[in-house]
């Protein structure tokens, strides 16, 4: 029987990189049992529980039970407050939430306890084997902590980078991984100071804001939570330019990971270094070097989030051009405002499903412009075409909810709009009779057009022989120095 669906075919897409291949050209059947998703997805999880059960023995340990508990509810406050921020700043390409997920997972029990063992082994072999005792604490925070902690965290900023390529595209993907695990690492960190800090006033019988549980609680929680994430989103930023340069830019992309995790390590050492520059070198530091830098790197993410909006609306008019996306959508989808106003008017319309379906088409939609101006600058990766296939094929499927709540945003945030703007098909949402702008009376300013990939000759789109024309097709091609 014949199928009506309106959306394009495609033939099946090709295995992506990484899926094994058999000489003759056609996929393996089986694969090795730890080359499964489920065993590595598995491993992980059962590493970073294990690590957790151990940080919390550890952790609780040094403070007892009733410290632990104190040091727990204070340490907590910041971490919604920095999550949400890190958030805010991923919300023109949202990663997955497994990503972040995993990132403070490994901030707050593989790093942390690695940095534990590691800090207090280094510590020690300090105090036996030197000539000056006393110095080992100095040294250890000054040069091992910065070091062993720095290290431990990127470690999963790698791990994202390197097995979660596709959520790993710049800058912004960088410091939001980077900072998220530092958020969990500065967590656990906090419990243990926190704690501790307790249980020294339960002994000596202090009490009120003179404590040392306060004093501690104001430089770490009100004073520097930003802290840990600062150092670390400078490695962030290394891997965030390593994943912008192209696959031909070796050099690039070998050496700039480790120059932002030597900065990290050199900006951690010299704030743990500030104690010892006197009595107030701690706030001389913290007012002179700390506050300017973490509005410096601030402001770079926020240019850098802006500077992806406008990618967004330069290059989807090429998509536009090509009938994959009508010529209000570039517009709302380079505008946060109206982003927001087509979720919101999706889900009043219709429901939470079609505002999570804008909000899928949004991501969607950004990757591919994304992608396109990578392969534009000649950074495109081998697997341009599929995955330019594979996003165009996520948003068709969409299309019918998330195009009349766009171009409704693009109409709200700029009154003035050509009638090029309008959607081609069917109005999908039941009881909308009047399109925003409309006359009453007036047709909708699509009805009666035909959809853009009817009557479209085949072979227009790489391997397929549906859909509207690729963008590049004759005179772009992706692989083009």
């Amino acid at each position: 029987m014949a199928s009506t669906s309106p959306y394009p075919t495609y033939p099946p897409y090709p295995p992506h990189p990484g899926e094994g291949v058999d000489p003759a050209g056609g996929a393996l059947r089986h694969a090795h049992w730890w080359q499964r998703s489920w065993v590595r997805y598995g491993a992980l999880v059962t590493l970073l529980a294990l690590s957790g059960l151990v940080i919390l023995a550890l952790v609780r340990e040094q403070t007892g039970t009733q410290g632990f508990l104190v040091g727990l509810g204070l340490a907590v406050l910041p971490v919604p407050l920095l999550v949400t921020a890190f958030r805010w700043l991923d919300r023109v390409e949202p990663g997955p939430w497994r990503n972040l997920v995993f990132a403070f997972a490994w901030g707050a029990c593989a790093a942390a306890l690695i940095a534990i063992v590691a800090n207090s082994f280094a510590t020690r072999w300090i105090a036996t084997s030197t000539a000056d005792p006393s110095s080992a604490d100095t040294l250890g925070a000054t040069v091992i902590a910065p070091i062993v902690e720095e290290s431990a965290k990127a470690a999963a900023v790698l791990l994202v980078f390197l097995f979660r390529r596709r959520d790993f595209t710049g800058i912004v993907d960088g410091v939001v991984i980077a900072g998220v695990t530092a958020t969990g690492f500065a967590f656990t960190e906090n419990i243990l100071y926190l704690g501790t800090a307790f249980g020294t006033d339960q002994m000596s019988g202090d009490r009120g804001i003179a404590s040392v549980t306060a004093a501690t609680f104001f430089v770490r929680v009100i004073m520097s939570p930003f802290a840990h994430p600062l150092f670390t989103v400078l490695t962030g930023i290394g891997f965030g330019i390593a994943a912008l340069s192209g696959e031909r830019r070796r050099v690039r992309r070998v050496l700039l990971p480790p120059a932002g995790l030597l900065l990290a390590m050199g900006m951690h050492a010299f704030w743990n270094g500030s104690a010892t520059f006197g009595p107030f070198g701690f706030f001389a530091v913290y007012g002179a070097f700390m506050v300017p830098a973490f509005g410096l790197l601030t402001w770079l993410v926020i240019w850098t989030r802006q500077r992806e909006l406008r990618t967004v609306r330069e290059e989807l008019p090429a998509y536009v051009v090509a009938g994959w996306f009508t010529a209000g959508e570039p517009f709302a989808l380079g505008s946060m405002r109206a982003r927001r106003l087509a979720r919101e008017y999706a889900g009043h319309h219709i429901g939470k499903q079609a505002a999570r379906a804008v909000a899928q088409y949004e991501a969607f939609a950004t990757s591919l412009a994304f992608l396109r101006h990578r392969g534009r600058r000649g950074r495109a990766d081998a697997d341009f075409v599929v995955r330019e296939r594979e996003l165009l094929h996520e948003l068709w499927a969409r299309r019918e909810v998330a195009r009349p709540a766009l171009e409704y945003a693009a109409r709200a945030t700029a009154p003035v709009w050509p009638a090029a703007a309008a959607v081609p098909g069917p109005m999908p949402w039941p009881g909308q009779h009047q399109w925003p702008g409309q006359a009453p009376g007036q047709a909708a300013p699509w009805q009666g057009q035909a959809a853009p990939w009817q009557g479209q000759a085949t072979g227009t789109w790489p391997s397929a022989g549906h859909g509207p024309a690729a963008p590049y097709q004759p005179a772009y091609n992706p692989y083009r120095s």
